[in-house]
């Protein structure tokens, strides 16, 4: 299970100012990395959906810091700005609301030495005025929102240097998690309550509400599926056997003409994978990752098994029981990704709302996520057939 210590969600100003110049020294030490393997302007970055140029994705963080914090926003609704950014153009450059993703790579932004002035500068703006605010929740909620939203883009930095094929500095990651030994653990089911609580800490707009969910007795995975399991399906013809993929995952297999997950190379008779631009032979007892939803799917059905819903995995992640490991890698759910009932857009108004209905629910962590970050209740949501992410699954019987 992911370490959870001092969780952003309860921190206190003190906590979440030592956490906030953490995340900010991760974003920076990252952004490093990808300038001194020459990808740090838009120009050198080619244009990838998944992606932004780390210069733009540096300056978003710190302005979505100011426009929540400094200018006191109610809103991620360009109506309730309050003031002016520190830069002249910063709603200009960095609103993710009005710039469309294909424009950050023509944007006129300030050099490298100027973005980071400016992030320097809202950081110390940010700490000295949260020391004057009182531990409350309503008072530290944009405090703790900015904080979660920069762990949120560190993370996809990661992802990034994956994609780009960038080295990522040991230092800054957790091991993976040991592999599980293949179990499978019963649950006898009964009603949960599924969700954030209300009553006190931070809870991401689609948390809420929280609500009681009955979950039928199931059967699911102690581990995640390892690389092992998946090279079987692969052997035995997973990826070209059609009655395995769904419709979806079947048009997504031809537009990609893949064989084996993203990153795998056969060489000779063994497995190699691709892990931030160097070769590596394939463990087998890790958990498989870099698998899209598609891909779960399919094992799925060459197995005789099923994906968890998230209502499954929340119960079996806090039943207390032993043996149920989660927090190595993201994992797909059977569940899309649909409004809790009674809903209601937070102050990031664009956080969830637009995804609802096109992405998949994504529980657990990755080795890349803050342990402050992590939560047994946080629903992560991602199109299907991102195979980019740290992501793998589990399976539950029929």
């Amino acid at each position: 299970m992911t370490p959870i210590t001092a969780s952003f969600r309860q921190a206190r100003p003190q906590q979440l100012a030592e956490a906030l110049q953490s995340a900010r020294n991760y974003t920076l030490r990252l952004f490093d990395c990808l300038a001194h393997a020459g990808y740090d302007v838009a120009a050198r970055v080619p244009h990838i959906a998944t992606i932004n140029p780390p210069l733009w994705e540096l300056g978003h963080t710190a302005w979505f810091a100011e426009w929540f914090v400094l200018r006191q926003a109610a809103s991620s609704h360009p109506a309730d700005a309050v003031g002016h950014s520190l830069l002249t153009r910063g709603d200009d450059w960095f609103d993710s609301n009005t710039v469309a993703h294909r424009s950050r790579w023509t944007l006129d932004l300030p050099n490298t030495g100027s973005l980071k002035t400016y992030c320097n500068e809202v950081l110390d703006r940010v700490v000295d005025k949260l020391s004057r605010e009182a531990s409350v929740d309503e008072a530290l909620y944009p405090y703790r929102l900015v904080l979660a939203h920069e762990d949120m883009h560190g993370e996809a930095l990661l992802y990034a240097m994956q994609v780009l094929g960038v080295q990522a500095p040991a230092e800054l990651m957790r091991d993976s998690a040991a592999a599980v030994a293949p179990r499978e653990i019963a649950y006898p089911g009964g009603t949960i309550r599924l969700g954030g609580a209300q009553d006190s800490g931070f809870v991401f707009d689609n948390e809420k509400m929280a609500h009681p969910c009955y979950v039928p007795p199931f059967a699911v995975d102690a581990g995640l599926v390892t690389n092992e399991q998946f090279a079987q399906f692969v052997a035995d013809g997973g990826y070209q056997r059609a009655g395995y993929w769904s419709q979806a995952g079947q048009a997504w297999l031809m537009r990609q003409e893949r064989s084996a997950p993203r990153y795998w190379q056969r060489d000779g008779g063994r497995w190699l994978a691709s892990r931030f631009g160097r070769l590596q032979t394939l463990d087998p007892h890790e958990a498989v990752r870099h698998v899209s939803l598609y891909e779960a799917q399919a094992y799925c059905m060459w197995a005789g098994r099923r994906l968890p819903t998230e209502a499954e995995w929340e119960y079996a992640a806090l039943s207390g029981q032993p043996g149920f490991s989660w927090g190595q890698l993201w994992e797909w759910t059977a569940s899309p990704f649909e409004p809790y009932p009674g809903f209601e857009a937070g102050p990031y108004r664009e956080y969830s709302a637009p995804s609802f209905m096109t992405h998949q629910v994504l529980r657990g962590a990755s080795f890349a996520t803050p342990s402050r970050f992590g939560s047994a209740r946080f629903r992560n949501f991602y199109l299907p057939e991102r195979d980019d992410i740290f992501a793998g699954f589990r399976t539950c019987a029929y």
